[in-house]
């Protein structure tokens, strides 16, 4: 089996008696790694990676170049860094109501925080976890790498009761999932996105606790809220740790806090899940400046300043959507989706029969990104998500951009 990615050669092997493919598992011989958006375009207005378009929340004080370069070197760069992060941990926990440090765990990024959940809970080959498509797709290249099964129920895919919201759009089907779990014992863990991506719907803690009260699971529910900050007071699953302890909540500095460069994720949970993700994890995998900047980004100040940031991204994104209705004649359909996060989901149609159309959507993104300068994602071959784009909200000068690029694409194909 050849190796995805990599060149076929004829180039002798040496020693001749080596075959790598015989050495690699066969899952991962065929795993599809998880493309990013970074793997298809690195230039022009970017509005793909559902990044802050605002930048971080950092007072200006932690932020002069002089000053930050001088405190990193300064920060004894030779030792290895702190393995606990308590004064970090300590904030978060106050950020989010929980009763300390003892709740909170950190990852690099929340992709390892899943891969940990995977190879502490479940076991390869004869267990599974449960995803809700359309959805995060690390979830399943996480299940390949560690070789367990995956079980798909698909979110609500009709647009027959609304977007979003309890029984719309990219809602919880909450019975289907029961009996998923009912079906299959192995099934240890549920991983639902809130708000998802690329749904960008918010999952209502009603549909959440359902699920968390079925006796007949006897595993973990994973909320994923990367981008729980966009969606309003009283969103977050967070709220509801105090009561189960077959819950964990993933969150990140990735989105809200505008910090995805240094990459650091956080699982919130009760103390014994906790202490086994801390137990597992690799030694000393916060580094010193992520630290640093976590720590600043965890003051009140900057804390402030994030929620105001996010305020104004709603407030652009509510903008953004209203420019795209009137994009309707040349074939933008209406948004779907609750659009609880930071960007939004928009179908293009198809100039005669006004249905969403992959073949269009997916001309007018490689124009958009590879002739005009403004790089979308394209998601028409996830579920329910025929004729896709998704579209990070931006800055006001980029999404006015996007829009008169957008316009004009859409004149031509």
């Amino acid at each position: 089996m050849p190796i995805l990615g990599l060149a076929p050669s004829t180039a002798p092997i040496k020693p001749a008696h080596f075959d790598i493919e015989k050495v690699i598992r066969p899952n991962i011989l065929a795993l599809h790694p998880y493309r990013c958006a970074r793997d298809d375009y690195q230039e022009g207005i970017l509005l793909d990676a559902n990044e802050n378009a605002l930048g971080h929340s950092i007072p200006l004080s932690f932020n002069q170049s002089q000053q930050e370069l001088s405190s990193t070197l300064d920060a004894d760069l030779n030792r290895y860094p702190d393995p606990s992060h308590n004064e970090i941990k300590s904030r978060i926990a106050s950020l989010r109501s929980l009763p300390g440090k003892d709740h909170v765990f950190l990852g690099v990024g929340s992709d390892e925080v899943i891969d940990l959940l995977m190879r502490i809970c479940v076991a390869p080959v004869n267990e599974k976890i449960l995803i809700t498509p359309p959805t995060y797709g690390m979830y399943s290249v996480c299940a390949q790498v560690n070789d367990i099964g995956l079980v798909r129920c698909n979110l609500n895919l009709s647009g027959s009761e609304g977007e979003g919201g309890e029984h719309g759009r990219f809602s919880l089907l909450v019975d289907n999932i029961k009996a998923a779990v009912l079906a299959d014992p192995s099934i240890k863990l549920i991983f639902l996105c809130s708000p998802g991506n690329p749904t960008g719907t918010l999952i209502s803690l009603a549909a959440v606790k359902a699920i968390l009260d079925y006796e007949p699971f006897k595993g973990i529910v994973v909320v994923d809220e990367a981008y729980i900050d966009f969606a309003g007071e009283g969103a977050s699953a967070a709220s509801l740790i105090k009561d189960y302890a077959n819950l964990c909540v993933m969150q990140t500095l990735s989105k809200s806090f505008g910090l995805a460069a240094i990459r650091l994720g956080i699982a919130l949970a009760q103390p014994p899940l906790i202490q086994v993700l801390a137990n597992t994890k690799a030694p000393y995998n916060i580094s010193t400046p992520s630290a640093q900047l976590a720590l600043a980004a965890l003051s009140e100040e900057a804390v402030q300043s994030m929620h105001a940031k996010c305020q104004t991204l709603v407030e652009s994104r509510k903008q953004l959507q209203k420019y795209l209705e009137s994009l309707s004649a040349l074939g933008v359909g209406d948004v779907i989706g609750g659009n609880n996060a930071n960007f939004l989901m928009v179908p293009i149609l198809n100039k005669e029969t006004r249905l969403p159309d992959n073949v269009r959507a997916n001309a007018v993104y490689t124009e958009l990104a590879e002739n005009k300068g403004v790089v979308v994602r394209f998601r028409g071959k996830e579920a329910g998500c025929n004729g896709c784009l998704r579209i990070t909200v931006g800055t006001a000068e980029e999404n006015g951009a996007l829009l008169r690029q957008l316009q004009s694409v859409l004149n031509d194909y």
